[in-house]
């Protein structure tokens, strides 16, 4: 055999040597991806057997390897939906080992992050018991130790806020405190100040402390932690962040009766959460329109093109109804959406202001029943209103204290008696007249003066009067003195005055006389006097 022909057999058989090999490893590859995705055809039709088989695949590898790694997820998702929480506490023990060498860190990093979520939607659900929370609880205790150890401060950060949020869902506010001045040191420099690189963990952190101090109506503290939170300029945030922040901050401002900025924080909320595809776009949307009605406004909420494709949505129907019965006045109607939709006061929030809104549709209400009315029973108002003479009596009471109504109660009787207003400036007309006559009487009746001649400003005095001719002295009757045909009256006015007691006498003079004074009757011409 010549020196060519043994290399060539040598290369062959080395060759088949490597090929054997390389195909037994490739079995061994093959094998374990077939037990994984038959694992996964078993998924919904046998849940248990599925468990089994992904299991194996982790005692298929030599060395702990992907498919291993994705074996165990699978494992330990089908276990917590079957409600083994002890055994899916234990295979997410040992798929934490896999981190530290077997999977790359994004890798590992972002499957932990999702199984997290998924544990966290599938506790949350409704139908889930409480070892489901203790499952999750277990699981962030679980990562936490582990990639603390990693130096990932990354995921730690993440995990952190998730417990915070699963202890805020408990109302365990003494542990979240504890872990929120954890977590807010984390994201300071040395000096104290606020890290930028890490200002979007941030603002999920002022999210959680602000919802905390929401539930425990801690304003003050609410409001401080609001506003820091608006002023975060290097963050990126999840609109769903940024939804919960706004949220809290308009019920903060509805606490405080603020409507208006409460309408604008409540519409950015919707906005950011509608973003983010979140189902509490919903709620929020049926604040937005209970502050359309605590600030009794008449711009329609479904304007804008946020809104607008919500205007038929049923979820709403029955706060879209309320406003429209709110804007048109129309209180019977709006009683009535009120009864048939119970479910409305499920949420405490809208349980607590929707009371403010159904007073002042009573209130306006009541307000216009009267208006026509000078005397009426707070029966028939309560009757007319549907609701209790007690109410009826307070609303009442309201509008005349508040000076919308002038008038007053009579409690004993059930009687309310209104003042018109036309009325009652008519009658204060008359007194203010009354007042002034006697200062007109004394300007014009003055001691031993008389009235003065139309043509002069000599005191009327004559040869004639009573008594005699060009008799002096008091004036004690009025008669008709006739000398030329003439005729003396006294004016009707002083008469009803009781100022002159009428008799008979005689004066000098031709013409018509109107007035008289202590001084006699003078004659002619006449003088006109009228009170």
């Amino acid at each position: 055999m010549s020196d060519d022909d043994f290399m060539q057999a040598s290369d062959e058989e080395e060759y088949d040597f490597d090929y054997e090999d390389d195909d037994d490893g490739n079995d061994e590859a093959v094998d374990i991806e077939n037990k994984y995705y038959n694992a996964k055809q078993l998924k919904l039709s046998d849940p248990e057997e599925a468990i089994d088989e992904f299991l194996g695949v982790t005692a298929l590898e030599e060395e702990k390897g992907d498919w291993g790694f994705k074996g165990l997820k699978q494992a330990i998702k089908l276990e917590f939906r079957l409600q083994r929480y002890d055994k899916a506490i234990e295979h997410y023990e040992q798929l934490l080992t896999y981190v530290k060498s077997a999977v790359t860190r994004n890798y590992s990093e972002k499957s932990i992050n999702n199984m997290l979520d998924h544990i966290e939607k599938a506790s949350a659900a409704a139908d889930a018991d409480a070892g489901a929370g203790k499952c999750l609880e277990a699981f962030y205790s679980l990562t936490l130790q582990c990639f603390q150890s990693t130096n990932n401060e990354r995921l730690w950060l993440k995990t952190n806020i998730k417990l915070c949020k699963l202890l805020l869902d408990r109302r365990d506010y003494a542990t979240v405190t504890r872990k929120l001045r954890e977590l807010h040191r984390a994201c300071e420099r040395e000096d104290g100040t606020d890290d930028p690189s890490k200002g979007t963990y941030a603002l999920e952190i002022y999210a959680l402390e602000i919802q905390m101090y929401a539930e425990t109506r801690n304003n003050k503290q609410l409001k401080r932690l609001y506003r820091r939170a608006l002023k975060v300029r290097s963050a990126v945030p999840h609109p769903k962040i940024m939804g919960i922040i706004r949220e809290c901050g308009g019920k903060m401002h509805m606490s405080e009766e603020n409507w208006k900025d409460a309408q604008s924080d409540f519409f950015e909320s919707f906005r950011n959460y509608d973003e983010a595809g979140s189902l509490q776009r919903i709620q929020v949307l049926k604040y937005l329109l209970l502050t359309t009605m605590l600030m009794r406004s008449d711009i329609n909420p479904f304007d804008s093109q946020e809104t607008k494709p919500y205007r038929n949505d049923a979820r709403i129907a029955a706060m879209t109804d309320l406003v429209d019965a709110y804007q048109r006045d129309d209180v019977h109607r709006y009683e009535d959406v009120l009864k048939r939709n119970t479910d409305l006061l499920a949420d405490p929030f809208i349980a607590e202001n929707i009371d403010e809104v159904t007073r002042n549709m009573r209130t306006k209400a009541v307000h216009r029943l009267i208006a026509p009315y000078q005397r009426l029973r707070l029966s028939w108002i309560a009757a007319q209103l549907r609701i209790g003479a007690d109410e009826a009596r307070d609303i009442v009471g309201y509008l005349i204290l508040d000076g919308q109504v002038d008038g007053k109660i009579d409690q004993r009787q059930g009687i309310v008696e209104i003042d018109s207003r036309t009325d009652s400036d008519r009658t204060r007309a008359i007194w203010d007249l009354a007042a002034t006559i006697p200062l007109y009487f004394d300007q014009i009746f003055k001691d031993g003066d008389g009235l003065r001649s139309v043509t002069g400003d000599a005191p009327m005095g004559g040869a004639g009067g009573v008594g005699g001719p060009g008799g002096g002295g008091d004036l004690t009757e009025i008669g008709d003195g006739h000398q030329g045909g003439g005729s003396s009256r006294l004016s009707r006015r002083a008469k009803a005055g009781n100022l002159y007691k009428a008799g008979s006498g005689s004066g000098s003079g031709g013409g018509h006389v109107h007035a008289s004074s202590s001084s006699g009757i003078s004659g002619g011409g006449s003088a006109v006097w009228q009170a």
